[in-house]
């Protein structure tokens, strides 16, 4: 295979800090050092991006084993192995973290002049570790990227962010360090009982139902907060009101998809009793996360607030889809991620649109905003669409598919989510004309420039894959399909073996 000749996956994690290195060597005074810093953090998030379409045209889609696979001995005598590869499940997140990080670097072109190299390195530095979340296939290589994707969020949001960026970048830390020691217990319990951390071996472990459940629950605690699921949700208003608008486009169109994906790449897979036995409980914490951040999102004032509620109900959405355990809702959740990361990161580039101009995102200081801004209407107007789910754009193919197979489990369930699609409308519609055809409470907001070619720049993409996921699913399905039908198969058949020796 490619891999064995060519570290594509090794080169994508090491490319951003070639640029880092790069950023580091700048030199010049005043705009012209920050021009040759915003143009080469964006030159090399770009390059990185054209390798990665190799993967695109390269991924054999009928194959449900892992591809550009490299596996090198790291520490031997402990089990532990540099082990990259990607599957159907997990190719299309190292192409999405590709894709939304020259975005969201053009999204920061003008945010900050005050530590303009920082912030450019540690975004490449962020790309670089998201990269290896998706391709890390040994848990403990898979561990150090996903606890060092922290690291650059945690500074972006923390020293460029809004006036509580501090309080909002602690308390995301806070949440999520709690979550990551756990599940390092849970790594090292794995560990013991197989004498590795890689992943193929840790799926011929036989565990117990009390210990499947009591290390899924170790894993609950570091992926739920990233999701995040109901209760502990409350760090993602805090951290997205806060970041500039280049981190929002990074944490909802990339980072809010690790938790979910690590359900799907290990918790589900290493442990199908604990998933069978508690996913009652997941679901019940999905439907009222699903109803409450709904009707939370109706009452914001703040933009950026709104937005992030509706994202922890699209999570919640996805949540119910992973732990339905069929191909019709795993299809769905995928392509969910896929879409809601698009369309999310998106609605947040809107919004930093308005706040560029206007210094604000308060609801309340916006409207009538059509007849200033009509690229600008038709664009909000697009991705307002997309996060209700309207055919056509992306993140209805998804939501139908969740809703199918989440009926075959339990017409409530299925239920809670149309709840959702039905309220998400409501506060969606009522944002876009608040802020386009409400009442104008500001003179100088008819004076607003409408979008400039940088800012088409960063829509353009966005804008193509909303429509493309939207009118043509199956392209992006078709590489989901066969590993999520290895991964139905392998749980069926770990949990009939179950109850064979159950019933002996």
């Amino acid at each position: 295979m490619m891999a064995a000749d060519f570290p594509l996956l090794s080169l994508l994690v090491a490319l951003p800090f070639l640029g880092i290195g790069a950023l580091l060597l700048a030199r010049g005074e005043g705009e012209e050092k920050l021009a040759q810093i915003r143009l080469t953090a964006l030159l090399c998030s770009l390059v990185t991006f054209a390798l990665s379409l190799m993967l695109w045209f390269g991924f054999d889609k009928s194959q449900a084993g892992y591809q550009f696979e490299e596996r090198h001995a790291w520490q031997a005598a402990a089990g532990i192995s540099y082990h990259m590869g990607v599957d159907g499940l997990s190719v299309l997140f190292v192409l999405l973290t590709t894709v939304m990080t020259p975005i969201g670097i053009l999204a920061s072109w003008r945010a900050t002049r005050s530590g303009l190299r920082e912030y450019m390195i540690a975004f490449l530095l962020l790309e670089s570790m998201l990269v290896g979340v998706f391709s890390a296939v040994d848990l403990t290589l898979f561990y150090l990227f996903f606890e060092g994707a922290m690291i650059p969020v945690f500074l972006i949001i923390g020293a460029w962010g809004g006036p509580g960026r501090v309080r909002a970048a602690m308390k995301l830390f806070l949440y999520t360090m709690v979550g990551m020691l756990l599940m390092l217990l849970a790594i090292l319990t794995l560990w013991r009982m197989a004498g590795s951390t890689d992943l193929t071996e840790l799926l011929q472990l036989q565990l117990s139902r009390p210990t499947q459940i009591w290390l899924f629950l170790a894993f609950l605690a570091a992926f739920g907060v990233k999701m995040p699921m109901w209760p502990a949700h409350t760090w993602q208003p805090d951290a997205y009101s806060q970041a500039p608008t280049g981190g929002s486009v990074m944490l909802a169109g990339v980072m809010l998809n690790m938790g979910a994906y690590g359900f799907l790449r290990f918790a589900i897979p290493l442990f199908p009793q604990a998933v069978q036995a508690l996913s009652p409980v997941i679901f019940t914490l999905a439907v009222i996360a699903i109803i409450y951040a709904s009707l939370v999102a109706m009452a914001q004032k703040d933009m950026k607030r709104l937005v992030a509620y509706s994202s922890v109900a699209h999570m919640g959405i996805i949540t119910v889809g992973l732990f339905a355990v069929s191909q019709e809702s795993l299809s769905g959740a995928l392509l969910q991620m896929l879409s809601h990361g698009v369309a999310t990161a998106a609605m947040f580039l809107c919004i930093g649109v308005l706040s560029d101009r206007a210094r604000t995102h308060e609801l309340d200081q916006f409207g009538g905003l059509a007849k200033a801004m009509p690229g600008f209407a038709a664009v909000f107007m697009l991705f307002t669409m997309a996060s209700i789910a309207l055919p056509g754009t992306g993140d209805f193919p998804g939501e139908v598919l969740v809703v199918f197979g989440a009926w075959k489990t339990s017409p409530w369930i299925a239920l809670g989510i149309v709840t959702s699609m039905v309220l998400g409308a409501c506060y969606m519609l009522y944002l876009y004309r608040r802020v386009l055809f409400g009442r104008l409470v500001r003179e100088d907001l008819r004076a607003l420039a409408d979008l400039s070619p940088r800012e088409v720049a960063m829509f353009a993409p966005l804008a193509l894959l909303t429509l493309w996921i939207g009118i043509y699913p199956s392209s992006f399905l078709g590489f989901f399909q066969a590993s999520v039908a290895a991964l139905v198969s392998q749980q069926q058949a770990a949990l009939a073996a179950t109850a064979r020796l159950a019933g002996l």
